[in-house]
């Protein structure tokens, strides 16, 4: 029996975005994130974190650093009885490593996870705050949302208001695929 998932990026969405963030003590939930997760983990939902963490490969953050910020995103999430069924991440940097499949917006990761998870990816939905972010979910045949952080390009938004749905909040997602 496979579920939906909620595919969702951590930096900018979730947690505010610190560039590299390096420092587990740094990690600020941004507003709307838990009453988000929630609402979609009360619907049966599974909530799966994606992220890019380049830093990795540039030498900015260490893979400690990195499980460090993970453990400190899931203790504050669990403080809420929220908890997490997957978290994936792309330490890789195509500047420094190559390119890869796991780098959104490649599928690797998503795959990875619905293979694990048994996620059903045309009934899932994808959020971010970058195109990057909302890709993979159209590419497994779901759907797509951005959010806009103060990072967000303008290209971004003109392409996910075209090809996506381009929202203001994450309530708004949920009124919008929960209703």
């Amino acid at each position: 029996m496979t579920r939906p998932a909620l595919f969702v990026d951590r930096d900018g969405t979730l947690i505010h975005d610190a560039h590299y963030l390096h420092d587990a003590s740094q990690v600020a939930l941004l507003p709307g994130a838990v009453d988000f997760l929630r609402a979609f983990a009360d619907a049966g939902w599974l909530l799966v974190v994606v992220t890019n963490q380049s830093g990795i490969a540039l030498g900015r953050v260490t893979e400690q650093n990195y499980l460090a910020v993970r453990a400190r995103l899931d203790a504050l999430l669990a403080a809420h009885g929220i908890r997490l069924d997957a978290t994936k991440h792309c330490p890789h940097h195509p500047d420094v490593s190559g390119p890869c499949r796991c780098r959104k917006p490649g599928t690797l990761l998503y795959e990875e996870a619905r293979d694990a998870l048994g996620i059903d990816c045309p009934a899932s939905v994808c959020v971010g705050d970058r195109w990057r972010d909302i890709a993979p979910g159209l590419a497994l045949g779901g759907r797509g949302f951005l959010i806009p952080s103060s990072d967000t390009p303008e290209a971004d938004k003109e392409r996910a208001a075209r090809e996506a749905q381009f929202v203001p909040t994450l309530a708004d997602v949920t009124a919008l695929v929960l209703r």
